[in-house]
């Protein structure tokens, strides 16, 4: 594979979506939890969604209940929490694994660009206009840091 754009995710009623889609646009792929210690920074996901959206920038939500545990309930119950905890407007998916041999093929390919296992919630990672993963952040990387490296894409 060459980008994420020949890739195919499930949004959260289990309905295909290509990543193709999104062509053209800086994305931030995230694994988020809503029982995680890094739920919080939901605010700052909004933030950045928010100030940038209108100028081609995308946040891609995919809920785990990995690697911690910190995502329990339906597809829907969790999308209701965002919704109504952190005024959410980017787009949510289905439920999916990050790790092992039921990884989602998303996350099979962004961790074939970036290796390592996902060892926490709210691992980030950015990808370009052309579809080409840029870079992996954890949980404790600045949002400001974030931010400059979208900033330069957009």
């Amino acid at each position: 594979m060459n980008s994420i754009y020949e890739i195919t995710v499930k949004d959260r009623k289990g309905n295909a979506v290509p990543l193709k889609g999104y062509a053209n646009e800086v994305v931030l792929i995230v694994n988020t939890a809503t029982r995680s210690d890094n739920t919080p920074q939901y605010k700052e996901l909004v933030a950045l969604y928010d100030k940038y959206h209108a100028r081609g920038f995308a946040v891609l939500d995919f809920p785990s209940n990995q690697p911690t545990k910190s995502c329990p309930g339906t597809d829907e119950m969790v999308h209701q929490f965002c919704k109504d905890t952190y005024q959410t407007e980017f787009p949510r998916f289905k439920k999916i694994k990050v790790n092992g041999p039921d990884a989602d093929n998303l996350y099979k390919y962004l961790t074939e660009k970036f290796p390592g296992e996902i060892t926490e919630d709210f691992t980030k990672f950015l990808v370009n206009k052309i579809g080409k993963v840029v870079g992996r952040y954890d949980a404790s990387t600045p949002f400001e840091e974030i931010e400059r490296r979208i900033e330069e894409m957009i």
